[in-house]
């Protein structure tokens, strides 16, 4: 068994300051950074995606609905689209090896449609890491974790979301998105992060 650890889309413009802010991001981007410490003997293979938006078309709108089209966010070379200071020492530090990036032209929800600097898709980059067990936290629970979880799961893996490094956009989405989440087989458990 081979654990791995997915950190979706932890990022400026997604927590609080940002462009596109969910209340409670920096929270879970300082209770991610601890887990991620805590337990780096527990994953064989940690990875981050981001948004990183070059021309994503009706992705963005000036009057958004906010369900498919959103205020402009996470723009490619922005400071917006960096990773949280907690996410991004990680990052320099090795602790999560790759970074998977996802919507240059598209809106892209699951951490599934990213690829990782040598062009590859998550599920191969998974593959290729022989991983069949992992854990889902991030931004936000009722779009970009909830995608990722749901199409993990239609590819046979194991999924643990762990609920309590997540944040949703809203409460009821986001309990909404967990029982679909539950009901595609995925656990559903709070991390014990120190």
């Amino acid at each position: 068994m081979r654990n791995a650890l997915l950190v979706i889309d932890i990022q400026n413009d997604f927590v609080e300051g940002g462009s596109l802010p969910v209340s409670g991001g920096r929270e879970v981007a300082a209770k991610v950074s601890r887990h991620i410490r805590h337990f780096k003997s527990e994953y064989q293979f940690v990875c981050a995606t981001r948004d990183y938006h070059e021309d994503p078309g009706d992705h963005f709108s000036d009057h958004p609905d906010f369900h498919n089209s959103w205020p402009p966010h996470c723009v490619a070379g922005t400071p917006g689209a960096g990773f949280c200071p907690p996410i991004q020492n990680l990052v320099r530090e090795k602790l999560i090896s790759t970074v998977l990036t996802k919507g240059q032209h598209a809106a892209a929800y699951s951490g599934f449609e990213a690829l990782d600097p040598r062009g590859h898709p998550m599920f191969d980059v998974l593959k290729e890491a022989r991983v069949d067990h992992m854990d889902i936290c991030g931004i936000a629970t009722d779009y970009c974790v909830r995608a990722t979880a749901l199409d993990a799961r239609k590819h046979d893996f194991q999924v643990r979301v762990l609920l309590n490094l997540c944040v949703a956009v809203s409460p009821e989405t986001g309990l909404q998105a967990l029982e679909e989440m539950r009901a595609a087989g995925c656990q559903v458990q709070a991390a014990t992060a120190p």
